[in-house]
């Protein structure tokens, strides 16, 4: 959502700016702006679009300065405009935002009762208007955004710079990320990391309820509903700058997909051993105790909550837990029924997904206990759990969620393992099996990605597909559930995820010759369930396309297309049927002509509600 960026130093403001609002240009957006400080001036520059348009637009009017802020909008309250697009002026007051402001309408009517005329349908433009006022009474540019924001209600990440003011700008956060960089007699600000890594490796991640003024020299960080004085060391960024590149794949899904077998390493590294057998999650510390636990919450939303689906076969009938899965989205709004033994878990490849927050807000202040799986080091969510792991998925830039994906599985696998081993229910040889198929997963993983030709001829045949149905049975259910959303998040090909069980209780009603049907058909305990369900599918008139085993030729016969994939346990087949429907997906939008990095509509990072 939004992206944020600030600078002061020496340096010309305008080039720097574009180059961190291009790198934020993976969080989606539909409009751009600048405001400058310049000699003459505050000067404002708008445009809807992408930050080409914006690039051009900043050369002809010739911007000179040193300091200024920039930011990429994501449309909440009115639509995409020049109008509605960020910096919001007012009387030599530049804000941009990132957020939601919820009494935007309340605050609004009260300007509106004091005279104030609005040039847009935001809810951003009430903060500027709320500044101005607060200057009227005070010549202290950050004593009054400090005021102005103890009557807003909501989600805020924001940057504020003055005409009145040269020397800093404000920025202040709560829940929307925000992280401060440092330089030498420059620093900056961004949305996130890497509009940061040109520029510097040295940074603050702002934490709820902070507010900071940004010199050339200096960075001073105070409490926003106190005014007193904090100090937040700084950390050191250790993320390559050719990590945020292509590296030449010819889109960042792309690269992340390949990324694959590398990060499913680097995620189990250290926390499995052979010898003894066993699952070490060092970072839970001492405090956690697996055998006070008897209930788990996974909550989430998207892929995250797809993950969470997977996890919970993994945690009942590996671990003997049960699990409930809940959408964060639904759950902060239902007075759930929790348990003084449960355990919440929540995942989330940004740490910042809104609903997510929100809801391990609420499960805390209840007194469960909670951890967080994270991408994102540091991120919100990730300090306000109780306990976090980090899935070491690297920096992920395409909106569609891949690499990232394949880590939070494989964290709930190691997580549902370490819960069964204190639990006793896992002898010392199924511990040593399940760790040594953990162990082969990377190069059957890059089996699959070296199919990538042929998934590609298939792709091809269904560029034109208006409908798609995903089916599966079993741990392979919320498979299809991810593959059907791929598919539709990039190609905008109408796409749902089934039981396969269940399409005969309605959605069998879909199938004729115009719908394919993606069927999870790997060897199994259910496979010939499955089949019972792609011949009904078939017998309808259904195009079947299916994911099978390595060498079954007996399904592969009942199929249109078959695509196979490494023969492995139930377990493990979630992580070798991903990835040849991430990149199906990736085909199709790529074949069509789609924003593949940057579908229309979304964003990586849902920091809004």
């Amino acid at each position: 959502m939004c992206g944020i960026v600030g600078y002061i130093g020496q340096q010309q403001a305008v080039p720097i700016l574009l180059e961190g609002l291009r790198r934020l240009e993976y969080r989606g957006y539909d409009s751009a702006g600048l405001a400058i400080h310049t000699p003459s001036g505050l000067k404002v520059l708008r445009t809807v679009g992408k930050i080409s348009t914006l690039v051009q637009l900043a050369a002809s009017a010739n911007l000179e300065g040193t300091f200024g802020i920039g930011h990429t909008r994501w449309a909440t309250h009115g639509r995409p405009s020049e109008n509605n697009a960020h910096p919001h002026l007012v009387n030599g007051v530049a804000v941009v935002h990132n957020g939601i402001i919820e009494n935007y309408a309340e605050l609004k009517a009260q300007l509106l009762s004091r005279g104030r005329t609005f040039a847009s349908e935001t809810d951003t433009e009430i903060i500027s208007h709320l500044i101005d006022l607060e200057l009227e009474k005070t010549s202290d540019l950050f004593e009054a955004v400090r005021r102005a924001l103890t009557a807003v209600e909501g989600s805020y990440a924001i940057a504020v710079i003055s005409q009145r003011h040269p020397e800093y700008f404000v920025v202040a956060k709560n829940f929307s990320p925000l992280i401060i960089g440092l330089g030498q007699g420059e620093n900056f600000v961004a949305s996130d990391i890497p509009a940061l890594l040109p520029f510097t490796r040295s940074i603050i991640t702002m934490k709820e309820f902070e507010i900071a003024r940004i010199y050339r020299d200096r960075v001073e960080l105070f409490d926003l509903r106190t005014g007193q004085p904090i100090s937040s060391p700084p950390q050191t960024v250790t993320l390559s700058l050719q990590s945020a590149e292509k590296a030449g794949h010819k889109h960042f899904m792309h690269k992340e997909i390949f990324e694959t077998p590398k990060i499913f390493t680097d995620t189990f590294l250290g926390r499995i051993k052979r010898e003894p057998p066993r699952i070490v999650f060092d970072e839970l510390g001492s405090n956690f105790h697996c055998d006070q636990v008897n209930r788990l919450l996974i909550i989430a939303c998207g892929t995250s909550y797809h993950a969470g689906l997977i996890g919970r076969h993994y945690f009942e009938e590996i671990a003997g837990l049960p699990t409930v899965v809940e959408y964060a989205s639904e759950f902060r709004y239902r007075r759930s029924v929790l348990l003084p033994d449960d355990l919440a878990i929540f995942i989330s490849q940004s740490g910042e997904t809104a609903d997510t927050l929100a809801a391990l807000k609420e499960v805390r202040a209840r007194g469960v206990k909670t951890l967080a799986i994270c991408n994102v080091m540091d991120s919100s969510i990730a300090r306000a759990a109780e306990h976090v792991i980090y899935t070491r998925a690297g920096l992920e830039i395409g909106v569609a969620s891949t690499k990232a994906f394949i880590a939070q599985v494989e964290v709930l696998l190691l997580l549902a393992l370490y819960f069964a081993t204190d639990r006793g229910r896992l002898t010392t040889s199924d511990l040593t099996s399940y760790i040594e198929q953990i162990y082969h997963l990377p190069k059957l993983i890059e089996k699959q990605l070296a199919a990538e030709d042929t998934i590609k001829q298939l792709a091809a045949r269904f560029i034109h597909a208006h409908d798609f149905i995903y089916m599966g049975r079993g741990i392979n259910y919320p498979v299809a559930l991810e593959g059907a959303l791929k598919l539709k998040e990039i190609s905008y090909i109408h796409a749902e995820g089934y039981p396969a069980g269940e399409m005969k209780h309605g959605p069998i009603a879909l199938i004729d010759e115009q719908v394919p049907v993606m069927a999870l058909a790997n060897r199994g305990s259910q496979l010939k369930k499955i089949i019972s369900n792609l011949l009904e599918a078939k017998s309808r008139g259904g195009i079947i396309v299916g994911l099978i085993s390595r060498g079954d030729t007996e399904t592969a016969a009942l199929l249109d297309y078959a695509l196979e994939v490494e023969d492995v346990s139930e377990y493990f087949q979630p992580f070798v049927n991903t990835v040849p429907l991430q990149l199906f997906a990736y085909f199709v939008a790529d074949l069509k002509g789609t924003d593949v990095d940057q579908p229309r509509n979304l964003a990586k990072s849902v920091t809004v509600e």
